[in-house]
């Protein structure tokens, strides 16, 4: 498989988030308590009556990479895995995730099963996350990686977008 290409440009054939602070403003582990619960209005609290929601440009983005046929995938060290599924399901972005790995432990294992599950080689992946020490450790594979300083953005998808191709012209 090779990346794809796209009015000139190569996009990558998997784009990897980490959900923490990358699709969410909050750690699911210790930031919001389920059960959670949508209100007529559309919005969704948590148990405490706390906003639980995408960064602003996050439902865009996954609704534009899904259009390009670029495969999604979430992976997250969460140390509580069915309330980040849960939210991802509430959120309604589930249906955007071919691949799914959530579970405490080294990104380095959620990448492995990403190759293993969808034959993907790292170099033609793209990977979006807050922390630095996730970021060091994914990008030895050989995966593009992009520190998320405050939530994805569209601008911070351009420049993750922009970087994958220079490694692919």
């Amino acid at each position: 498989m090779t990346a794809s290409k796209d009015g000139g440009k190569f996009l990558p054939e998997l784009v990897v988030f980490d959900l923490d602070f990358t699709v969410w403003p909050f750690w699911a582990d210790t930031h919001v308590s389920p059960p959670f619960t949508k209100k007529s209005n559309g919005s969704i609290q948590d148990s405490g009556g706390n906003k639980v929601k995408l960064y602003d440009d996050m439902l865009e983005i996954l609704k534009h990479l899904s259009s390009k046929g670029v495969c999604l995938a979430a992976a997250s060290r969460t140390e509580d895995p069915p309330t980040a599924q849960e939210l991802l399901r509430i959120l309604d972005i589930d249906q955007y995730f071919s691949y799914k790995e959530i579970f405490p432990g080294s990104k380095l294992t959620h990448f492995k099963r990403f190759v293993e599950a969808s034959g993907i080689a790292y170099s033609n992946m793209l990977f979006f996350d807050d922390e630095e020490r996730n970021i060091h450790e994914v990008s030895r594979l050989g995966v593009t990686c992009v520190l998320v300083k405050r939530g994805m953005t569209h601008t911070v998808l351009q420049s993750g977008l922009a970087q994958f191709a220079a490694k692919h012209k």
